[in-house]
């Protein structure tokens, strides 16, 4: 090959039925030294791309393996070596936990699969020409591309706010630790602190498992008495989540923050931060102003909003005007036949309007469901048939909160539901600590969905997949 580079060399063959598709590869192919097949049946490789190796895009790479076998080249791309538990990171800010417990380093697990990995970031996206461009210049193709790249963190949509302003975020591990180093200064003198969600947030939950971390943490410390606590929130009441209410979430929030001297305030919307100082404006139900507070604070963590990554949102036609990826029943681009997607990139339209904008969260066991279609969708366009499976969107959250916890099951996570429950006590606590010890084990050892927690979960009535032919079940 005309580059010694085995994970960003051109690929030599092509799978596709298309003949535009084949043309398009060939011309491509002439480019970079590669000549491909030119019978369009007889093709006996191709090449899949996952780019990020987040909480999706790892068990992505594995599930292709393990369905695909190693008839097909799989490369993993990545703007960082290692992989990051981001469910932890509340935990890691408060010092609960250190960096080395929940990351490691990717590529050794992933050679041993026989998977590619590249540990670069996309700066271009050709998806007409099917490359993607790395951030040293080089080329790397593809015959399919899965996007779970994760969310670009839109703190710029606040002024002063995030990391580079005046609050503090738990989005990634490095996050984490300067909320870690900040809240060490924060409690020689102690003072306001706020914690919640910027307008137009997502993620709901680590916001309020961050919230009572931080309030158990401080009780521990014996210095909660000299911290007025504030929560802040896009949501239309407590407990809303992004998903219209699970349960009795709404109740059972506003009790424990009555019960832990939590103050807050919803339909809020942060206007800007300034140092020691957050300016909100509260709005009623019908979106009129209610409010203006301006509230000091020692210590701050607020979520941002989210948009796409840039080289992905960049793509003509692959994004909405926020850049998150337009997907199709099968999870696939409805511009681009051989381009997927799931996760937090995906494009889900909010459960309902709100007087301040938020979005739908992705959870962890929805974009689980995601992946497996996506997975079962390409294997079943490799053998010549048509894309069928359809994730179950079914969402399975545990949020700690300090010493106990709460569980809520979604089934599917998007109104209406066969199944919406709300359950909290210590065990969602232990529940947490042993997940994230057994999902830590699944991404180094490569496996996605072991049979004892399929089958436990079918037990339950949680599947992943819908509209899975009896002939392909696993």
């Amino acid at each position: 090959p005309p580059s010694s580079c085995l994970r960003c060399a051109p690929v030599p063959t092509v799978t596709h039925t298309l003949a535009g598709d084949r043309d398009r590869r060939n011309r491509r192919a002439e480019m970079t030294g590669w000549k491909f097949l030119s019978h369009i049946q007889e093709s006996v490789m191709a090449h899949i791309v996952v780019l990020g190796a987040g909480t999706g895009g790892m068990p992505a790479a594995y599930e292709l393996r393990e369905k695909l076998g190693r008839d097909h080249r799989i490369t993993l791309v990545n703007a960082v070596d290692y992989f990051q538990f981001v469910p932890s990171n509340p935990w890691a800010a408060v010092g609960w936990r250190q960096r080395e417990a929940i990351t490691f380093p990717i590529r050794p697990y992933l050679e041993k699969k026989g998977i590619e990995f590249v540990a670069q970031r996309v700066t271009r996206i050709d998806a007409e020409g099917n490359t993607l461009q790395l951030l040293d210049g080089s080329v790397l193709g593809y015959d399919y591309l899965v996007i779970t790249t994760g969310p670009k963190l839109s703190f710029d949509e606040v002024p002063g706010a995030g990391p580079e302003g005046h609050t503090r975020s738990i989005c990634t591990i490095d996050h984490a630790e300067q909320t870690w180093a900040d809240y060490q200064k924060f409690l020689d003198a102690p003072g306001p602190a706020i914690i919640g969600a910027m307008p137009g947030a997502s993620c709901f939950g680590p916001a309020y498992e961050f919230a009572f971390i931080f309030n158990k943490d401080l009780q521990r410390r014996k210095l909660r008495n000299k911290v007025p606590l504030t929560f802040v929130t896009a949501e239309p009441y407590v407990g809303h989540m992004g998903l219209g209410g699970v349960g009795d979430s709404k109740s059972m929030l506003e009790s424990d923050f009555r019960n832990n001297d939590i103050k807050w305030i919803a339909n809020a919307r942060v206007t800007k931060v300034e140092a020691g100082k957050m300016f909100v404006t509260e709005l009623d139900d019908a979106g009129q102003v209610k409010k203006e507070h301006e509230l000091p604070f020692k210590f701050s963590m607020m979520l941002p909003a989210f948009k796409g990554v840039d080289a992905v949102a960049a793509v003509e036609g692959l994004c909405n005007p926020r850049g998150f990826v337009l997907i199709d029943e099968h999870q696939r681009s409805k511009k681009y036949r051989n381009i997927f997607s799931a996760g937090v990139c995906v494009a889900i339209p909010p459960v309902e309007a709100t007087p301040v904008p938020t979005g739908a969260p992705k959870t962890g066991y929805m974009i689980e469901t995601m992946v497996t279609a996506i997975v079962h969708n390409i294997a079943a366009e490799l053998s010549g048939k048509a894309a069928y499976a359809k994730g179950t969107w079914n969402a399975i959250c545990l949020a700690d909160m300090g010493d106990t916890g709460a569980a809520f099951v979604a089934l599917p996570q998007i109104p209406p539901r066969n199944v919406n429950w709300f359950k909290k006590g210590r065990w969602v606590h232990l529940a947490k600590v042993a997940f994230e010890k057994y999902f830590m084990y699944k991404m180094k050892n490569g496996s996605s969905e072991p049979v004892y927690e399929k089958y436990v979960l079918k037990a339950l009535g949680i599947e992943r997949l819908e509209g899975e032919p009896k002939s392909d079940a696993r």
